[in-house]
C-alpha cells in the first residue's frame, strides 16, 4: 500500500530494542513491543509483562483501556473485588479479559518461576498506581 509518495511498510521492533518507557506498578515489568512510543500505532500498545518469581503488582487500573492478556510462561493470580478479595488463577495458555477502570493485582503464585505475560490494550498502556496494600489481606499470596 503506497500513500502519495511515500511508502507504508510493518514496523518491527526488534528483540531487546523494546521501549521501556511506559506505565509500570511495581513488580510488574511492563516493555513496549508496539506503542505509540516508538511506532506508528495510535489506537493499541502490545507488550511483554514479567513478574518474577514470588512478585506482584502494585494495586492499579488501566483507565478508559480495554486489556486483554495471555499469560506465554507461568501461575498467574488476578486480585480484584473489594480489598481485592476475589481472584481468577491463570496458568500457561490462558486468556484474560480485564476491563476499564478496574482495580486489580496481578501476582505471580510461583516462588521459582518467573511469570511472562503478553498484553494487549486500547488505545494505550495506561497505568494508574493506587495505594499498595499488605500482603496477608490477598487470600493465598507468599512471596516465600
Amino acid at each position: 500500500m503506497t500513500t502519495g509518495t511515500d511508502k507504508v511498510v510493518p514496523v518491527v521492533t526488534r528483540k531487546g530494542s523494546e521501549a521501556a518507557d511506559t506505565g509500570q506498578s511495581g513488580g510488574a515489568v511492563r516493555i513496549s513491543g508496539v506503542g505509540a512510543s516508538h511506532t506508528p500505532a495510535t489506537k493499541i500498545w502490545f507488550g511483554k509483562v514479567s513478574n518474577e518469581p514470588g512478585y506482584r503488582s502494585l494495586p492499579h487500573h488501566h483507565g478508559e483501556a480495554e486489556t486483554g492478556g495471555y499469560v506465554l510462561t507461568g501461575i498467574a493470580r488476578i486480585y480484584f473485588g473489594e480489598n481485592y478479595s476475589d481472584y481468577v488463577d491463570m496458568a500457561e495458555g490462558d486468556f484474560v479479559f480485564v476491563p476499564p477502570f478496574m482495580p486489580h493485582v496481578e501476582v505471580n503464585m510461583s516462588t521459582t518461576d518467573e511469570l511472562v505475560w503478553l498484553t494487549a490494550r486500547t488505545p494505550d498502556n495506561i497505568v494508574v498506581n493506587l495505594p499498595d496494600v499488605d500482603d496477608s489481606i490477598l487470600e493465598g499470596y507468599s512471596r516465600r
